[in-house]
């Protein structure tokens, strides 16, 4: 599976889906994800329980360590980078956003995902992001990309790494646990992706505004803007 297939060789699977994106506005962009307030935390332990304010600050300091160059040692590679955030949001049980929040899809953030301890394919996506963003990782080396699994039979999404534009990125997944090159994930059928500011559709056609162009993506924004002000 090389790099141009995963950018511009999409199915016919996902076509309705690609078709059902609700276009709007550019929203900005959310920064300091973990640097959580008392009222949040407190908030979090009221509605999801005492042991969600813990598993926060477990990723909090997950995060500052690794800017911290891993304790006080050298910086991290961004391979290696990458591997810790996906080893850490991937111990998070998998479940269906019904069984979660009684509801057909519902993007959860971060905090949502760690408080309720539990979340689907665009949850780990959306935090293993977020993360990286948070980490320093550019934005345009990473894109939330909608995927066909082959052997579910079904949609996926998937966070792929790009170390150049024209590199075979590294995909992390929470169907398993290594994060391996494109090239290796023949069971994955690339379908869309998109960042902060790109939009990549079927085509292969790049727009402008990424994420924030996806319905869910922007009430995933207004919930991360109302969790930075509690």
């Amino acid at each position: 599976m090389t790099q141009r297939f995963w950018m511009h060789n999409p199915t016919r699977f996902f076509k309705l889906m690609v078709a059902a994106l609700a276009l709007f506005a550019v929203l900005p962009c959310v920064g300091g994800v973990v640097d959580f307030s008392g009222n949040l935390l407190a908030y979090v332990g009221k509605r999801f329980g005492r042991e969600a304010p813990p598993r926060l600050l477990v990723w909090q300091k997950l995060v500052r360590d690794m800017k911290g160059g891993d304790g006080g040692a050298k910086p991290l590679t961004d391979t290696q980078t990458l591997k810790k955030v996906n080893d850490f949001f991937n111990q998070v049980p998998y479940a269906t956003d019904q069984s979660l929040w009684g509801v057909e899809d519902y993007w959860a953030t971060p905090v949502e995902m760690l408080g309720i301890f539990g979340g689907d394919c665009e949850d780990y996506v959306i935090s293993k992001y977020l993360s990286l963003k948070e980490l320093g990782i550019p934005i345009d080396r990473l894109r939330m990309t909608y995927v066909k699994a082959q052997k579910l039979g079904e949609a996926h999404m998937v966070l792929a790494y790009y170390r150049k534009p024209d590199a075979d990125p590294l995909i992390l997944d929470n169907l398993i646990g290594e994060v391996r090159p494109a090239s290796m994930r023949t069971d994955l059928e690339p379908v869309y992706s998109f960042n902060d500011d790109d939009l990549w559709l079927p085509s292969g056609t790049a727009k402008k505004g990424g994420a924030s162009q996806v319905r869910l993506w922007r009430n995933l924004l207004e919930k991360l803007e109302k969790e930075q002000k509690m």
